[in-house]
């Protein structure tokens, strides 16, 4: 009997051992999903893309955290290792990085990239540094517009201030070559036929000017390609100017010059995101490095 029950024991070792690494993988999964914060919030916050975004990597299967394919709930711990595309992504200094914004005053002549293949000087040489994560634009202005250009260190809030369905105001004043009929502001606020379907301005104001040059404010609420020019000129006149000077809650202050850059304070921040359905956040930011 003692044999026999050597010998089982024995036969029963090599058996258990799959399960001994099904239970290890089952613990692994476990365990990056039930502490900590949501991956696509701290990703989002790290400026890797917005919520959605990481969402559609995560359906797609380009994120593991610690070798394992994941989902959009899971919520990282400290030492989790998160790969995206098979390449490591440093997240933990993400998680306490506080959300930024900047209004940076864009000249004519510059464009809103990181890289000109034609050699154009670009909108992020001229930025602050950040010690952590990047800088994300919100939307973007054309080379020949002016003004006020947002740009955020967190994803999620990029992408609902850009998102159709947020709806932002986004105020240009215009400087119009022709002349400008009180029925021409009435067809533009009511709608016009463009090339890719109706548009309308929310709002046009008459602002300065006398003789052929007239400088308007108009408001759209889309972010189409040079739409308030496009607007514009269906109705025969030509617009020898435009400048953003307002998108949402946020205006351009007066005393920051082109090429410049203003950083919201706390209470200014806390209605930007509030503005977006985002909690505000009520830990003071550290000074930014200036930018060359």
């Amino acid at each position: 009997m003692k044999n026999k029950k050597q010998k089982n024991s024995q036969t029963s070792t090599p058996s258990r051992k799959p399960d001994i690494k099904s239970q290890q993988t089952a613990e692994q999964t476990t365990a990056v999903t039930d502490t900590g914060e949501r991956i696509q919030k701290i990703l989002a916050r790290g400026g890797i893309g917005s919520r959605r975004e990481i969402e559609r990597w995560i359906e797609e299967g380009r994120i593991n955290v610690n070798g394992v394919k994941v989902t959009p709930g899971l919520h990282l711990k400290p030492g989790d290792q998160v790969q995206i595309n098979g390449r490591i992504v440093n997240w933990e200094k993400y998680t306490q990085q506080a959300t930024r914004v900047i209004v940076y005053n864009k000249p004519t002549g510059e464009v809103v990239t990181r890289r000109d293949p034609q050699g154009r000087p670009v909108v992020f040489t001229r930025l602050p540094k950040l010690d952590v994560g990047r800088w994300i634009s919100v939307g973007r202005l054309d080379i020949n517009t002016s003004g006020l250009l947002l740009l955020t260190n967190n994803g999620e809030l990029a992408n609902r201030l850009m998102h159709p369905s947020t709806e932002v105001d986004r105020e240009y004043a215009v400087r119009i070559l022709g002349e400008v009929p009180d029925e021409m502001i009435e067809l533009l606020k009511e709608g016009v036929e463009l090339e890719d379907g109706k548009a309308h301005f929310d709002d046009i104001q008459f602002f300065s000017g006398e003789g052929a040059n007239k400088w308007f404010h108009v408001v759209v609420k889309e972010g189409r390609n040079r739409l308030v020019r496009r607007l514009w000129e269906s109705q025969g006149v030509t617009v020898s100017r435009l400048m953003r000077v307002r998108y949402g809650p946020a205006v351009l202050p007066g005393n920051v010059r082109a090429h410049d850059s203003y950083e919201l304070n706390n209470k200014e921040l806390s209605l930007l995101m509030e503005f977006v359905g985002l909690k505000a956040e009520k830990s003071l930011k550290p000074a930014l490095r200036k930018g060359r």
